[in-house]
């Protein structure tokens, strides 16, 4: 006989209600313990936390199981993420695990609405100022770099192999010489940025110029079409997917190095010099709380890059179908 399994969906509501009720009640006798001054027994946290990760695998299954539901695409790393968040409270606030070790999520939550005027500063000083003028000055220079390159065949021979032994240099060997340079200021960042994404941005610009095939620049000799006219209208959309995977390493690599950079001269103010202060004071809240904003400015710019790049290169082959 034919078995009938439950829709996905129900089994989904089910998972939830359950995972709700076991979050709910860890968190009330968590917060019971706390208030006698105690902590909840091992064995209590350890079958709250498996029963929790039972839970929350039931579902993210369920949930993938459904197909042409609107909003699963998101919805589903969501309930994952959320679901790392609730077992990362459970270990530490269960077990006890000392803030300066490792702060639950709620406590880097306190940090960060504690210390949100002074985060603001440092994300001013660090992503407004240094992280998006490197940025924009690093792949704006090495684009122009690859059209001249383009131009002259003997610098693609003596350029390309002297950019792969500088790209080796480590962040901090180059880090302390800019802020010699530069000074203490954003400009020093800003340098160190323009360093590390400049190469990359080389290297896919040149190889994106080339994408374009025989045929292609046959075709457009056919036309009697000149260099800058082939250039504009075939080889740069042609390269257009290179650029944008170099834009979005870029994107994370400028944050970085900007972040690192101020670890070695900073003024008051910036997420690399608010990290290596507080871990300093043993505020490691703070540093977490940091590190989120750092995290999210990223994953922004990298999820604003990955919009754009649908959006010009929607006719790619690695778009189609989706």
């Amino acid at each position: 006989m034919k078995q009938h399994h439950p829709h996905p969906f129900l089994t989904s509501i089910l998972a939830a209600v359950l995972l709700a009720g076991l979050s709910i009640y860890g968190f009330h006798g968590i917060l019971s313990a706390e208030a006698t001054g105690t902590l909840p027994t091992v064995g209590w946290a350890s079958v709250l936390i498996l029963a929790s990760t039972a839970a929350a695998w039931w579902l993210l299954g369920n949930l993938s199981a459904l197909k042409g539901w609107p909003f699963i695409g998101w919805l589903v790393p969501a309930v994952f993420g959320i679901s790392l968040l609730l077992g990362w409270e459970f270990i530490c606030r269960g077990f006890g695990v000392p803030r300066v070790l490792l702060p639950a999520p709620s406590q880097i939550w306190d940090a960060f609405f504690r210390e949100l005027p002074t985060l603001i500063g440092d994300f001013r000083q660090t992503f407004l100022k240094a992280v998006i003028a490197g940025f924009v000055i690093g792949n704006a220079l090495g684009l122009a770099t690859a059209l001249i390159v383009d131009r002259i065949p003997f610098l693609q021979r003596g350029l390309l192999p002297l950019g792969n032994m500088v790209s080796a240099v480590p962040i901090i060997g180059i880090a302390p010489i800019m802020v010699m340079w530069f000074g203490f200021g954003w400009e020093s960042k800003t340098a160190v940025i323009v360093f590390m994404i400049f190469f990359p941005m080389l290297v896919n610009a040149l190889a994106g110029l080339n994408a374009a095939d025989n045929m292609q620049r046959d075709l457009m000799r056919s036309y009697a079409a000149g260099y800058w006219a082939t250039l504009l209208k075939l080889r740069l959309p042609a390269a257009l997917p290179f650029l944008f995977n170099a834009l979005k390493i870029n994107s994370t690599l400028a944050l970085i190095g900007a972040i690192v950079a101020e670890f070695f001269g900073s003024p008051i103010s910036g997420m690399g010099f608010r990290i290596s202060v507080e871990v300093a004071r043993m505020n490691v809240d703070v540093v977490w709380a940091t590190i989120a904003v750092a995290a999210l400015a990223g994953s922004l710019s990298y999820g604003v890059l990955a919009l754009l790049e649908r959006k010009l290169t929607s006719w790619h082959a690695s778009f189609r179908g989706r």
